[in-house]
């Protein structure tokens, strides 16, 4: 059997890995270096792309036919890219729900296709190193990724020839390089993960050789990409302003790379010359960029990480001092200004030990282990970032799935129907963490037909299920009959990711409405409950009782349909109170006929038939499910759902 690589399909750079002898070996290509730019050039016609170093030193000269942080573009779509992330030196495409896509010389590309090519050349690099072939692979992502950018990262794995035997979270990969020689160690640590063009920061714990994911937060649009950009914008200002002319896209070429070599040497010097031969014909551009002007150009970017680092410590429940240590990762933290942002945030000097550039290959490659059976007493847990559940009834969102829970992880809940003879339930699966359904995002729609029934008389299960790689199924099946549809999404948000990291700070900024209205909801479908079983009852056995007694519920019914239109809260809870309590007497009567007719039946009250029609219904109390609605799914709270007994997906 193939042994199985550790990979960092890094937007920058990336690297591959084996374990081997006990230990994570980072392999080189055949001109020694493990980083692979994640750069690919298209020569057009039959010849076959450039990929890593020769494609970057072709980059600057022929810009739109070379391809860089593609992975910014990975399972997302159309609407989900600002203009300003559509400004690149290739051109892009997407409207609307289509997927973005590179129009190239001769052909159309897609994200996957493109980062599919960096991973062939690591595929052929590692091949070459260890004399044999390789097809089982474990890539790395940002803990952020949704479950559309993580199945278009399968899909790349795929295309260029590997079986993707797991998807782990970047900063979790970093934590087990780190850990490998503490095994015994019970600590809490925090990993910063600031690459090229994604953030991420994760709160873990370290037990006797368990990861466990306290919590994760990030921008999967933030990184060194964009202090790249910032600088470029800066050198071209002072070239348009010292030459007299237009930057072309060229000429704006250039100006990146030079950007990124200075942004590089600026870590470890106080200023750096830029130099442009012939910028505009015989005319070269030369300027000095300082440290301090590249920290006021960077502090903006760098600075929103802040946020994401506070929100992920209160999720893990943890403050700065609780932490034992500060782990940093990717290659923008070699950048001093990062360091003493990071060093502000968690109150101490973070761990520089590790190569920021190749932790997260390591990780993998040990995870790659960790399957093999290479690495033991090792166990990696991971979290969903987001809360997961389906709508129902009343436009509420039931959390099937709690954010911050630990994964693979499967989890399901009973639902009934909302309606006499409803024919169907609608599965609006939701992510996020507001009250209301159309506050969270919608990951997929689905139908589930059964045989028509009175309502909450049908029994429907609905289970999720998350596997090892974030990849998220949903089983939907009516119990009586064990018809069921099993759905595997595809695409995760339709939003642009910005959103994600806004949803958090919405649900704790929204608690105090978000809660009013929805005991507004679960308090008016109670009282939908009560007004029709009342009439219900009156309907069957109102000529049993005195008149003012009937006049006195019917008063209590009006006070309940009265609180409705108020809208008041507390006005419409004790109106439902006071009708629950004046229909006691009622529900008696209903509960000693009932009981009456089956001891009739049994022939234990002599031989008088039975009277004609049906039966009194013996129940007054609400019932867990709405009177009016159409497809709407009602939770019973205390069933357990059927158990697919395996993977749903």
């Amino acid at each position: 059997m193939s042994k199985i690589v550790g990979i960092d399909l890094g937007t920058t750079n990336s690297l591959v890995g084996v374990f081997d002898s006990g230990f994570p070996v980072l392999i080189a290509d055949a001109e020694g270096r493990r980083l692979t730019p994640s750069v690919v050039h298209f020569p057009g016609g039959d010849q076959a792309p450039l990929v890593g170093a020769a494609a970057r030193r072709v980059r600057g000269l022929k810009p739109r036919e070379t391809v860089s942080s593609i992975k910014r573009f990975m399972g997302r779509r159309g609407s989900e890219l600002s203009h300003e992330e559509m400004i690149v030196n290739y051109p892009v495409a997407g409207k609307g729900s289509e997927p973005v896509r590179v129009e190239l010389p001769g052909r159309s590309w897609s994200p996957e296709e493109i980062s599919a090519e960096v991973l062939k050349k690591l595929k052929a690099d590692v091949e070459r190193s260890l004399g044999e072939t390789v097809s089982r692979a474990v890539i790395t992502v940002p803990a952020y990724f949704n479950d559309a950018q993580r199945n278009a990262t399968k899909e790349a794995g795929r295309l260029a020839g590997f079986e993707v035997e797991r998807i782990v979270n970047e900063p979790t990969a970093a934590a087990l390089a780190y850990g490998l020689d503490r095994l015994k160690q019970k600590s809490k640590i925090a990993v910063y993960d600031l690459g090229g063009g994604t953030f991420d920061i994760s709160i873990l714990e370290l037990n006797e050789g368990v990861f466990q994911v306290l919590s994760t937060n990030g921008n999967t649009r933030l990184g060194g990409d964009d202090i790249d950009a910032a600088l470029t914008d800066e050198l071209a200002r002072r070239l348009s302003a010292k030459l007299q002319t237009h930057v072309d896209a060229a000429l704006l070429a250039r100006l990146h790379e030079e950007a990124e070599t200075a942004k590089i040497r600026l870590s470890s010097e106080v200023e750096t010359k830029v130099e442009i031969p012939f910028a505009l014909g015989e005319q070269s551009f030369s300027t000095t960029i300082t440290r301090e002007q590249l920290e006021i150009l960077a502090k903006p970017i760098v600075q929103k990480t802040r946020a994401n680092c506070l929100r992920s410590l209160s999720d893990a429940k943890l403050k700065p001092a609780d932490l034992n240590d500060v782990i940093l990762v990717g290659g923008q933290t070699r950048m001093p200004m990062v360091r003493a942002l990071v060093q502000e945030i968690f109150g101490r000097e973070p761990n520089t030990s590790a190569n920021p550039d190749e932790a997260v290959a390591l990780g993998a490659t040990i995870q790659a282990g960790i399957l093999e059976g290479g690495v033991q007493n090792m166990v990696l847990l991971d979290v969903t970032p987001l809360s997961l559940g389906i709508e129902t009834f009343g436009g509420l969102m039931n959390v099937i799935i709690p954010r911050n829970t630990t994964i693979p992880t499967k989890a399901g809940e009973l639902f009934t129907t909302a309606v006499d003879n409803q024919k169907s339930m609608k599965i609006q699966v939701l992510q996020g963490e507001r009250e209301l359904a159309r506050d969270n995002w919608s990951l997929g729609l689905f139908d589930l037909e059964f045989a028509p029934a009175p309502k909450g008389v049908p029994r429907v299960g609905v289970q999720f299920e998350i596997d090892a790689n974030g990849i998220l199924s949903v089983l939907a099946r009516d119990v009586k009959t064990g018809h069921q549809k099993v759905v595997a999404l595809k695409s995760a948000v339709d939003v642009r990711d910005e959103d994600v990291e806004k949803m958090v700070a919405e649900s704790v900024e929204h608690a105090f409405d978000d809660l009013a209205q929805r005991q507004w909801i679960e308090t008016k479908r109670k009282s939908g409950d009560i007004l029709g079983a009342t009439r219900k009852a009156l309907a069957q056995v109102g000529h049993l009782i005195v008149q003012t007694e009937v006049k006195e519920i019917e008063e209590l019914m009006a006070a309940v349909e009265k609180a409705l239109e108020s809208e008041n809260l507390n006005e419409l809870k004790a109106a439902n109170a006071a009708l629950d309590k004046g229909t006691l007497p009622l529900a008696d009567l209903l509960m000693d006929l009932a009981m009456e007719e089956q001891l009739r039946k049994k022939g234990m009250l002599g031989d008088e038939p039975p009277e004609e029609g049906p039966p009194p219904t013996p129940v007054l109390k609400p019932d867990p499910i709405a009177p009016t609605g159409t497809e709407g799914a009602i939770p019973l709270k205390g069933e357990n759902p059927p158990d697919s007994g395996g993977k749903t997906g």
